[in-house]
């Protein structure tokens, strides 16, 4: 006699979700849906917009952006902010430039001394955060004042302007702009490398968060870092070391930035803290810690360059962008409460 035996009945209580919520439930996925919108959109109005060079002109402004914007975004699922990731972007280009210069060295060896220098902001910041118990928001802010008048100051100081010296008669200047700067074509479409180092750091910074034990700590540590402590999650070095990646990554940008144009501005990189943050929370990213993800950072990045130039292609008036990223920061929070309350609905019975 044959025995028949029943599936187990699913747990009393808890509620299968649909495709569509499980879809709501993705932290990318309102980004996503506006990423097509505003695509379309401009595809309509713009008509300079339609070419494979704007496209990839796009792709290159929202890499500038998305390279930093996703350490901004692993730190902000961490729990913690850093408000000085604009201006260490130029702190990092400035040291490698005037270093150098001054002292008729290789530009190799002021790439590593920056590097150096930019990973001790970051593991500063984190130190003082975790040490102090002072909020991320002001630690940071107060070294981005430092960094911001050090810019300015010591910039003066050796060159006697506010701007950085042309570098590209110092050894190393090639080699360096190979890595950092670098273009190539395809037809008639110009692929700045930097936009593969974005796809590149973007696909790093998913399969931490979603492969590897690293990932878990950084959201556990945003979601409850006391919890997180108590079942042996390394708080302390987990919240540094996204620090240094923030510092890390601004250190990549401005090594593109000093490679690409050769002098910086030593008052550059003011208010760009500002834009990492909204790509982050527009990619669905909560502002409390503990959710979100790398791709959706991305797409938030992608939204960026897109606006900033088909505002340019469509003809209008530039100084509409900032309303735009307004609008956009809004609906985003918005967004991100219904897609939190959709990722933890559970049936209580």
């Amino acid at each position: 006699m044959t025995q028949t035996v029943e599936a187990p009945a699913p747990p009393a209580g808890r509620v299968r979700l649909g495709l569509s919520n499980r879809l709501l439930a993705r932290p990318e996925i309102g980004a996503l849906v506006a990423a097509i919108i505003i695509f379309i959109f401009f595809l309509v109005l713009a008509p300079s917009f339609r070419s494979a060079e704007s496209f990839f002109t796009v792709l290159y402004q929202s890499s500038v952006i998305g390279i930093v914007a996703v350490g901004v975004g692993l730190l902000m699922i961490g729990g913690e902010f850093d408000l000085s990731a604009g201006v260490i972007v130029y702190t990092a280009g400035l040291a490698n430039s005037m270093f150098c210069w001054y002292f008729g060295i290789n530009l190799w060896v002021g790439a590593i001394l920056s590097l150096a220098f930019c990973l001790a902001i970051g593991f500063l910041n984190g130190y003082l955060v975790m040490r102090t118990g002072i909020p991320s928001f002001l630690i940071t802010l107060g070294t981005f004042f430092v960094l911001q008048g050090a810019n300015l100051g010591v910039t003066k100081l050796v060159t006697g302007t506010v701007s950085s010296t042309d570098v590209s008669q110092i050894a190393g200047y090639d080699s360096l702009g190979k890595i950092f700067s670098s273009s190539f074509k395809v037809g008639s479409v110009t692929i700045w490398t930097s936009v593969i180092w974005w796809f590149l750091f973007v696909a790093l910074a998913t399969w931490i968060l979603q492969r590897t034990r690293a990932g878990n700590w950084i959201f556990a540590v945003g979601g409850n870092p006391d919890s997180a402590r108590a079942v042996g999650v390394p708080v302390l070095r987990t919240k540094i070391g996204l620090f240094m990646a923030v510092s890390f990554l601004g250190w990549f940008v401005g090594m593109h930035q000093l490679y690409r144009f050769n002098t910086l501005q030593a008052g550059g990189g003011v208010g760009n803290e500002f834009l990492y943050i909204i790509a982050a929370v527009v990619g669905g990213t909560l502002l409390t810690g503990g959710y979100g993800n790398a791709i959706g950072v991305a797409i938030g990045a992608f939204i960026f360059g897109m606006t900033s130039l088909g505002i340019i292609y469509a003809g209008w008036d530039p100084n509409w962008f900032k309303a735009f990223l307004g609008v956009m920061l809004l609906l985003a929070v918005l967004v991100n409460l219904y897609v939190k309350r959709m990722a933890t609905m559970r049936k209580v019975g």
